[in-house]
């Protein structure tokens, strides 16, 4: 579900039109909003029992930033990263300003993989991040190299650590995938088949211990439905079905992913599929910007916001 805030700057929607439409309610004052929302929680949890089982709460409301794509090097096909850095920069300083929970960065942290100035600019910079506030890299298809190999995972590893992983924060337990090796599993067999595996582990275990996971991943399983067809910038459908199936079963209800550079919104039911435009380089007509995602016990509420128009501060509801 989509918010507004408040703040100084121009709090004007600037997504795409699917985006645009999903916020309709961005008229309405925030604590009007997240009343209502806890409202009518409450009133269907009585009626019909939680449909999400038995989620660990946040103990209090909180906020984390969602970024996408930096992708140093993206604007002027490698010849330099200036745009990039000015754009992360700008990201980065968001971040200390607003102080959130964590912040995860959706994949293609550079555009051409191994390339050492790159690497070094996204690392300078998300080292600027406040040491209270914790980063979260998250692989993607640009880091793994073109085209994908065991190789090429092996090396990114190397440089950016497990590129599939868990972390817990604020009641949250994040599940970090390479989604590249669920686009082109063939091209690095191994590595695809032990992520199945500890994929199916670990929402197993999340499910049991009654935890509340998101995921965050590079690709997105779906941009609008999950049953559209296979494009560059979707996963593959046989694989979808199999997974969101898993996720259904851990009461996964969130994914956030980048890779599109601009923004969609889709649903599989109870499940959000959030695809999160660019810290860098656009393809469309959403501008560069981040995401704002505030999460209650009964809720996730989210917006897009382009890098010149985000609020001064993110005021959180009550539980």
């Amino acid at each position: 579900m989509a918010f507004p805030l408040t703040g100084r700057h121009n709090l004007a929607a600037r997504g795409t039109a699917r985006e645009r439409q999903a916020e309709t309610s961005g008229t309405m004052r925030f604590k009007q909003l997240a009343r209502a929302i806890i409202v009518v929680t409450s009133i269907v949890t009585a009626i019909v029992g939680c449909r999400s089982g038995r989620l660990s709460p946040s103990r209090e409301p909180f906020f984390f930033i969602q970024m996408a794509d930096p992708q140093f090097g993206f604007f002027t096909a490698n010849q330099d990263f200036a745009r990039e850095t000015a754009n992360f920069t700008k990201a980065i300083e968001i971040a200390n300003r607003l102080r959130p929970a964590f912040v995860v960065v959706c994949g293609d942290l550079t555009h051409r993989a191994g390339d050492s100035a790159q690497i070094a600019e996204y690392r300078r910079i998300a080292a600027m991040l406040d040491r209270s506030v914790a980063l979260y890299s998250v692989s993607g298809n640009h880091d793994l190299a073109l085209p994908l190999s065991p190789s090429s995972v092996a090396a990114y590893r190397a440089v950016y650590g497990p590129d599939y992983y868990t972390f817990e924060r604020n009641g949250i337990l994040g599940v970090v995938i390479n989604s590249s090796l669920f686009k082109e599993p063939n091209l690095a067999p191994r590595e695809a088949a032990a992520q199945n595996q500890w994929l199916e582990r670990t929402l197993a275990e999340a499910k049991a211990k009654g935890k509340r996971a998101m995921v965050f991943q590079h690709h997105s399983w779906f941009l609008a439905r999950a049953d559209e067809p296979d494009q560059y910038y979707n996963l593959p459908v046989d694989k979808r079905r199999e997974v969101l199936a898993l996720l259904h079963g851990a009461s996964v209800r969130h994914v956030f992913a980048g890779h599109y550079h601009r923004n969609a919104l889709g649903r599989d039911g109870d499940l959000e599929m959030v695809t999160t435009g660019p810290v860098g380089r656009p393809l469309g007509t959403d501008p560069s910007g981040l995401r704002i995602v505030i999460v209650t016990r009964d809720s996730v509420m989210h917006r897009y916001y382009a890098l010149d128009s985000v609020p001064d501060r993110v005021p959180l509801p009550r539980n």
